[in-house]
């Protein structure tokens, strides 16, 4: 008899106890002042995996943008469930992204560890609902997809091939984009490795590092210095 691996074992867990998706997707608006002083440009929060939409707020990300960007907000309960099922692309577009292009100008998106893969999936699939990412400490795909990307001499050089897997179709997608991406991540976390093959993939002022690990405080920091450095998120009236 076959024996499973762990890791195969560990993902049908992880898989079987997913939180469940509704439709629509939970959001919670935070729009930046009052209607008649409304903003052109909205931020779309993803959270990472075991953590809800509002936990941008308690950790001040929403008052930050508020304060320093002026720009709306919205953070979006895109849990585990919306990837395990693969409706993620699908719930941003449909309940969140579409109706807002109706009234925003510029729409980014953020997101931290497993939002950052949502965010790109989402933009890979729906160009034209999306401006611009800011990915902090992202989760990037498997392990063997960021080695072939290494073992080719970085992204400029790798080939996608001819029949791609989703983390693949990912990387071929940044290899070619104008959509612009704004990357920052900790020095020591666990996903450091792929996040270095990114970064030197993309213009120097798009990358930003500090010391830390795979936490909040290391995200809040960065995100401060993201804020103080992006200015597309700004535009000029």
């Amino acid at each position: 008899m076959l024996r499973a691996r762990p890791f195969h074992l560990g993902l049908l867990l992880a898989i079987a106890c997913a939180p469940k998706t509704t439709i629509p997707i939970g959001t919670h608006p935070h729009p930046a002042g009052s209607p008649a002083a409304a903003s052109r440009t909205l931020l779309v929060l993803l959270p990472g995996r075991g953590d809800l939409g509002e936990d941008y707020a308690r950790h001040g990300f929403v008052a930050r943008a508020h304060a320093e960007a002026g720009v709306d907000v919205i953070t979006v309960d895109a849990h585990f469930g919306y990837y395990a099922d693969r409706t993620i692309r699908e719930r941003l577009h449909e309940d969140v992204l579409a109706p807002a292009r109706g009234r925003y100008e510029h729409i980014w998106l953020l997101g931290i560890s497993m939002g950052g893969i949502g965010a790109l999936l989402t933009a890979e699939k729906y160009p034209d609902d999306v401006d611009g990412l800011l990915l902090i400490a992202p989760y990037l795909g498997r392990r063997r997809t960021i080695e072939a990307v290494m073992r080719a001499g970085g992204l400029a050089k790798w080939q996608p091939p001819a029949d791609l897997a989703w983390d693949e179709r990912l990387w071929a997608w940044m290899k070619s984009t104008d959509t612009p991406i704004y990357l920052a991540y900790g020095t020591e976390d666990f996903g450091a490795r792929a996040h270095v093959v990114l970064a030197a993939a993309l213009p120097k002022d798009r990358v930003l590092t500090a010391p830390g690990e795979h936490a909040w405080t290391a995200w809040t920091p960065l995100f401060d210095r993201l804020l103080d450095e992006v200015d597309e998120l700004t535009p000029p009236e």
